[in-house]
């Protein structure tokens, strides 16, 4: 069984860190086109988890995100 690395060195990896530890408000646009809103709980090595201003948890592959963006 492989297991991937969760690479901290890596400044994307380091960057959501951050972002988690701030409870910033982000952006985040999917390469379907849909844009998401809200707070970064959690990164694994796939995937993310954003919880939106309902509360409610959406976790998204990685590999589905356009950008994500600190929300002004």
């Amino acid at each position: 069984m492989a297991t991937t690395e969760f690479d901290t060195s890596l400044p994307s990896i380091r960057q959501v860190q951050n972002l988690i530890k701030q409870t910033a408000t982000v952006e985040l646009k999917l390469l379907t086109g849909d844009l998401l809103t809200g707070r970064v709980l959690w990164q694994d090595p796939q995937c993310m988890c954003i919880v939106d201003e309902n509360s409610q948890q959406i976790t998204i592959w990685k590999q589905a995100i356009a950008y994500i963006k600190p929300k002004s």
